[in-house]
């Protein structure tokens, strides 16, 4: 990327700021101070207005702190350009020049063009260079006796040798690799709703609590059985989700079964939170829901998909306003984690998933 499209890059992130300010209020009017809410409904606009989507991560990654003097894909580009209110990406920098870029175009220096001479020059002189070959008169039946003479006489020891040792080396290796492994046992677990005697909708973290070592985490599939395969005569495991109780599972795997059912206790409180955040219709009943369920001083944040902005924070009404927008991205709303204290929520942990349609 040369220097010159960054600096239509930057031209053109002035064009949308404009063109959303001409009928909206956003926060700030300068586009890399937005978030939250704002974000949001810069993308409601450009999927109106250019039938094109921008994900958070993108526009974190481009608009909020551009530090890598990075521009985005062509696509992108397009769909930017046409929320501005040009035909194409091409057609925003045909009508808008760069300075230095009406410059280059009024044609070759003379340094460009003496340089462009010396090359023809050299070309040239190397295109009437003549390499002289040299041809090794050696009398044809000298060379036929030569190379019979070495098929005559392969060297069979050094070639055996050879063959043995790699034979004795690939068993040894056969033999580590199977020896180990009957040490090596597998257990199954599967993981059931307590209250509903069904299987666990939701995705599960299982960490591996490992004596001396660094635990182990493994994420498990809705309705999914967790397999684990170890040589260790105990097991240690944490299992956990954002609508179940966290449960610490201890097992002497000398006794234990190779396949067990494991209960979870729903957490009620998550479970509500994740249905009123995630629903699209009643929005007065879920306000008011929502407005029960969350303390007025709960910690709220938003985890951003992005390399420079990890986290944000929102107040109980700006994350309820957030929630109860009628606009798309509130179906890849996920809430991450959640916390309560004295019947009320008090920390909420969420992010909106990048839905892979960016166009």
């Amino acid at each position: 990327m040369s220097d010159i499209e960054f600096l239509h890059f930057q031209s053109l992130k002035k064009a949308v700021q404009e063109k959303y300010l001409e009928t909206h209020s956003p926060s700030y009017d300068d586009i890399s101070k937005w978030k939250g809410i704002d974000i949001i409904y810069f993308q409601e606009d450009l999927r109106q207005k250019a039938k094109g989507n921008i994900s958070e991560k993108t526009f974190y990654t481009y608009f909020k702190n551009n530090a890598q003097e990075k521009i985005p894909r062509i696509d992108m580009l397009n769909i930017l350009s046409v929320y501005s209110g040009y035909i194409s990406w091409s057609d925003f920098k045909k009508k808008n020049k760069i300075e230095a870029e009406a410059s280059s175009e009024a044609g070759v220096t003379g340094s460009e063009k003496q340089t462009s001479d010396h090359v023809v020059e050299r070309a040239q002189e190397e295109a009437l260079t003549v390499i002289p070959v040299s041809i090794d008169n050696q009398p044809v039946d000298e060379i036929i006796q030569n190379v019979e003479n070495t098929k005559g006489n392969p060297s069979f020891l050094r070639r055996y040798l050879w063959l043995g040792i790699s034979a004795f080396l690939f068993a040894v290796v056969l033999v580590l690799v199977f020896y180990d492994n009957l040490f090596y046992k597998k257990y199954t677990y599967a993981f059931t709703d307590a209250d509903r005697n069904s299987s666990i909708k939701g995705e599960l973290d299982v960490k591996i609590i490992r004596e001396n070592e660094s635990p182990i985490l493994f994420k498990v599939n809705p309705n999914s059985k967790f397999v684990y395969e170890t040589k260790s005569k105990n097991l240690k495991m944490i299992i956990s989700s954002p609508f179940y109780r966290s449960d610490t599972v201890t097992r002497d795997l000398t006794t234990a079964p190779s396949s067990e059912n494991i209960e979870l206790k729903p957490n009620d409180y998550a479970i509500q939170l994740y249905y009123y955040s995630k629903s699209i219709t009643d929005f007065k009943k879920k306000t008011n829901e929502l407005n029960k369920l969350i303390s007025d001083n709960a910690l709220i944040y938003q985890v951003v998909d992005s390399d420079i902005y990890g986290i944000e924070t929102l107040d109980k009404q700006k994350y309820i306003s957030l929630v109860t927008l009628p606009t798309t991205s509130l179906e890849n709303l996920e809430v991450i984690d959640s916390q309560m204290k004295n019947g009320k929520i008090v920390m909420i942990k969420f992010k909106i998933t990048d839905d892979g349609k960016e166009k």
